[in-house]
């Protein structure tokens, strides 16, 4: 069976790159083609339902269900003309992919015939099952009700034969059983607080805007290799597997010359994404071999965040049509970096981007030390809620390396900045630094023109780095949804920014006491500047003393969810309820678990059903061997030596894999979600250690010919060219 599949392998290897069907079009020409964006509506809806719909989508205002009827017959005709036969409501259940299911536009039309049909009712509304997706037990199996609804301010847009509205989900009772409506309910809470700050610096200020900016990291890998690992097909990494001897020692990969075949790929992926409004701009090769990235435009976050959903769709889908498979898990390789997503956040302003800086006014600089030292402070008072979000059986295998960030949040300002603050924290005056903007530096070449350098270095070891306009926050995992994260950021701002204006609203002369603030919050949070080297192991210690919070592990990360601390946050800032906070947790609880009771009994199945067979069958070849020597009178040195240590591994497998599946009969047996997430991380994950430890070992002693998977070498030399 396995040579079968291998000899399947070595076909797919040598697949020609797929050729792609270049519009002739420009990218500016065919872009959003798919999507149901103002300009569509414009020509389709009447007037005075593109005025109301706008307001809704611009302004936040209430949605008119009276114009329902009239958007819909509008997005239909759309729809219908660009070739769509059905339609779906697209949400983000707690699964960490989308959801939809698809109806026809077809009623009948009672003469015994259908006609197409799709009315408001179904546009703002439908009924998902809520007891069948992810819910913390907010929902039994007998209580199925949930509804979607429509989220106007992000467009509805086509796949393939599909009209896709994208929606939130909550349960009948209420509950938020999505990422989406969090989402909205923290963006909602970060404008209505920054704008009531940023009324202090300008009255004229009417609404502020959470932009964001991800990069999504993936490894592609050939489809034939991949088909041929029972733990990529199953778990999405590779469960075990020796290190290559070149991995990326060399540093050559990064920002290399692009594979021709891995070129199509993102050629085509690309405009696909254009087609429906992803305003893609950066590709490249990354650290890893067979690793890429592709990074958007900034975009406002809710559609933001349904873009990367959509992306990470769009990937899967384009690979094949390459040969190739998309591998979004955040370590699908031992020895070589995994993958994760950076998260650039901003905020801005129907006046203009309100972490800018310099500014050409002293109340500028102040405006923006203002949001810079609140984001701090968010990010000092709430770092656990941070890592909570982005914690996960799979990031875990990333966050600590060498490769991405440490697990103890710090925020990174730079030179510049980071002394502004300390100049503030010291002066007895209230003046403010001025902060100079970037700088000329000539270099000895007379050909090559003035550079202009920024304000700020960079540094990549940093969880949450000041890079010049906005934030970066760079543990998230490559495979998660952002949403989590979003939630956790704008309302946590949103509730420093509320404190800030609470203060100000009494206060008689505005502008002393905004520095004054400034100045108490620096000295009071500063401990969550570092901008050094957090892999260092000095820094570990310094954090400890600073008293910075160190979840290590998933398990003692996700009880942020429950911290009495953040739920008053939550529920301040109408974003969650204590009970939807506590069915989140048990989510996260449960995935951990079931991510780690998959992989283990993986593990299991190939190392049963695949590795000690093809380690006993090459032990009878070698056995042959040996005897056949020493009839011959030839010494049998080599083979005796290779037969008694494949034998020891062989024998320590069996025994190291039995022992995986008596913890895992264990685990079978704990009733509580906790107690068996703790021993699945103690015994489990620790007994899965040590048995990859064997096989890898094992892979090394055993015939190449007689190895039933791929190895590293072939499947990390499988898209070079």
């Amino acid at each position: 069976m396995s040579k079968l599949r291998f000899r399947v392998v070595e076909t797919a290897f040598k697949k020609k790159p797929v050729a792609v069907a270049v519009p002739a079009e420009r990218p500016s020409e065919y872009f959003a083609k798919y999507v149901f964006n103002k300009e569509k509506m414009f020509r389709y809806l009447p007037s005075k339902v593109y005025a109301k719909l706008t307001d809704v989508i611009d302004n936040g205002a209430p949605l008119d269900r009276s114009i329902a009827d009239e958007v819909a017959a509008g997005m239909k005709k759309w729809a219908v003309e660009m070739g769509a036969t059905h339609y779906t409501h697209w949400f983000h259940p707690l699964t960490e992919g989308t959801a939809e299911k698809h109806d026809a536009f077809v009623e009948h039309d009672g003469k015994g015939g259908v006609m197409e049909e799709f009315t408001g009712k179904l546009l703002v509304q439908q009924e998902p099952d809520a007891s069948s997706f992810p819910n913390g037990g907010i929902r039994n199996t007998f209580e199925a009700r949930g509804y979607s609804a429509w989220d106007p301010s992000s467009p509805a847009f086509i796949v393939d034969d599909t009209l896709c509205i994208p929606t939130i989900f909550i349960a009948y009772t209420g509950e938020s059983l999505d990422y989406k409506a969090p989402l909205l309910k923290a963006l909602r809470a970060v404008d209505k607080a920054a704008v009531d700050v940023c009324h202090y610096f300008n009255p004229e200020v009417k609404k502020v805007v959470a932009y964001l900016g991800w990069e999504q990291e993936y490894f592609l890998v050939d489809e034939g290799l991949y088909a041929a690992r029972p733990d990529l097909l199953m778990t999405g990494r590779t469960l075990m597997g020796h290190d290559s001897a070149k991995n990326q020692q060399l540093e050559d990969h990064y920002f290399g010359a692009i594979p021709s075949r891995v070129a199509a790929f993102m050629k085509e992926l690309e405009i696909e994404a254009l087609k429906l409004g992803i305003p893609v701009k950066t590709r490249h090769n990354e650290v890893a071999p067979n690793q890429f990235e592709l990074a958007p435009v900034f975009e406002e976050c809710n559609l933001a965040v349904d873009h990367n959903m959509l992306i990470m769709a769009l990937m899967r889908k384009v690979a094949r049509n390459h040969g190739f498979r998309v591998l979004l898990h955040e370590k699908p390789f031992k020895g070589v970096n995994g993958s994760g997503k950076h998260n650039n956040w901003s905020l801005g302003t129907d006046t203009g981007i309100l972490l800018h800086a310099p500014g050409k006014l002293p109340e500028e600089n102040l405006r923006f030390i203002t949001f810079v030292v609140n984001t701090l402070m968010a990010v000092y008072r709430h770092n656990g809620l941070l890592k909570a979000s982005i914690s996960s059986a799979t990031n875990a295998h990333r966050l600590g390396a060498n490769e991405a960030p440490p697990a103890i949040i710090s925020s990174f300002l730079g030179k510049q900045l980071s002394q502004v603050l300390e100049h503030i924290e010291e002066s007895t005056k209230d003046d403010l630094v001025s902060l100079s903007g970037k700088q000329g530096m000539k270099l000895d070449i007379p050909q090559i023109p003035e550079l202009m350098i920024d304000n700020t270095d960079r540094n990549r070891t940093s969880p949450f780095a000041f890079t010049g306009n906005k934030f970066e926050f760079r543990m998230l995992g490559s495979a998660s949804s952002i949403s989590d994260t979003n939630v956790m950021l704008n309302t946590m701002v949103a509730d420093t920014f509320a404190v800030f204006a609470d203060r100000l609203e009494t206060a008689g002369d505005t502008e002393a006491e905004v520095k004054n603030i400034i100045k108490e919050t620096v000295k009071a949070h500063k401990r969550i500047i570092f901008n050094g080297n957090n892999y260092s192991e000095e820094w570990k210690a310094e954090a400890k003393r600073r008293g910075l919070t160190d979840a290590p592990t998933t398990v003692d990360a996700i009880a942020a969810y429950l911290n009495p601390k953040n739920v008053e946050v939550f529920e301040k800032h109408s974003v969650f309820t204590g009970k939807e906070l506590a069915s989140r947790y048990e989510i996260m609880i449960d995935r951990y678990v079931k991510t780690l009771d998959i992989e283990a009994r993986t593990m299991l199945w190939m190392t049963e059903r695949e590795i000690i067979p093809a380690a006993i069958n090459y032990q009878k070849t070698l056995a042959k061997t040996v005897n056949a020597k020493l009839a011959a009178g030839v010494s049998s040195k080599a083979e005796t030596a290779i037969l008694k240590k494949t034998a020891k591994l062989t024998d320590d497998a069996y025994v190291k894999q039995e022992k995986l599946a008596d913890y895992l009969s264990e685990a079978e047996k704990i009733a509580d979600g906790y107690e068996s997430a703790v021993f699945h991380k103690e015994k489990i994950k620790t007994q899965m250690e040590d048995l990859r430890r064997t096989c890898d070992e094992l892979e090394c002693n055993v015939s190449r010919k007689e190895w039933p998977f791929p190895t590293y070498v072939d499947i990390l030399s499988s898209v070079k060219y």
